[in-house]
């Protein structure tokens, strides 16, 4: 069994390291679309083509199931992408939602995401679907902090307590009372033990971690031991990716091939 895992760029690595230590006998290939990030700057039609070109891809590299590991795309263009690819597909926003419906007792969930990922409203949605009521936050700083490397950092701290803050008060407002929050973007879960720091009395969801847990229940039974192949590529700055990604992964990644895939 081949995974293929896709994000717009190396956050989706924290999808596939969970992936590596819940199902390690699949051969995986990854790909993070770092030309054309970021995602949530452009058009619906723009990321759905993007999206498209990046699961072909994987899908011609071998890829027998996909993990669309970009909260953005699986919010703006899992659809296309199901229509595009003759393989299972599954994104991060139907897992993190299936996972709030487990752990939620009153129906009310919390979700942290990017700006792009809020404005779709998708897990809103999503959660609607499950019977929960959702309260969404954009957090737009905590990206550049992850990426910058600043995870214990005193300024990513207070960030972090500041967004809580005001999502625990707007949550007050229509009454709700929730119980579960849910990391809505796959740069998050290097943030886990800060968040539940801050609020010790919610319930957190990582969506990498509940997404290898969905994905591999699915799998488990076509998994067997093979040749545990990892192969990762970036269709720009490669050497960027080797080392940031490295810090995502949990693991040094040692080669990342260069593919062209359009505008």
């Amino acid at each position: 069994m081949k995974i293929g895992v896709f994000d717009s760029g190396m956050g989706g690595l924290t999808v596939l390291g969970a992936l590596l230590r819940q199902l390690p006998a699949a051969d995986y290939i990854y790909l993070g679309d770092t030309a054309r990030l970021p995602y949530g700057s452009k058009s619906q039609a723009t990321i759905a083509r993007y999206a498209v070109s990046s699961a072909r891809f994987l899908v011609e590299e071998g890829a027998e199931f996909l993990v669309i590991a970009c909260n953005t795309a699986s919010a703006l263009a899992l659809d296309a992408i199901r229509e595009a690819v003759r393989v299972p597909v599954l994104g991060v926003i139907e897992t993190g939602a299936n996972a709030a419906q487990v752990s939620s007792l009153t129906g009310d969930v919390l979700v942290i995401a990017t700006d792009a990922t809020v404005q779709s409203h998708a897990y809103e949605r999503a959660c609607a679907e499950h019977g929960l009521r959702a309260l969404e936050k954009a957090c737009p700083l905590l990206v550049p902090l992850v990426e910058e490397g600043w995870i214990e950092h005193p300024v990513t701290l207070e960030v972090l307590r500041i967004y809580l803050a005001e999502l625990l008060e707007q949550a007050e407002r229509p009454g709700l009372k929730p119980d579960t929050l849910v990391l809505g973007c796959t740069h998050y879960p290097l943030l886990r033990t800060q968040i539940e720091r801050a609020v010790p009395d919610l319930r957190v969801i990582d969506s990498a971690e509940v997404t290898a847990s969905q994905v591999s229940a699915a799998l488990i039974e076509y998994v067997h031991d093979g040749t545990r192949e990892r192969r990762f590529y970036a269709t720009d700055s490669v050497e960027k990716f080797k080392r940031l990604g490295t810090r995502f992964l949990g693991e040094a990644i040692d080669c990342v091939g260069l593919v062209n895939l359009g505008g």
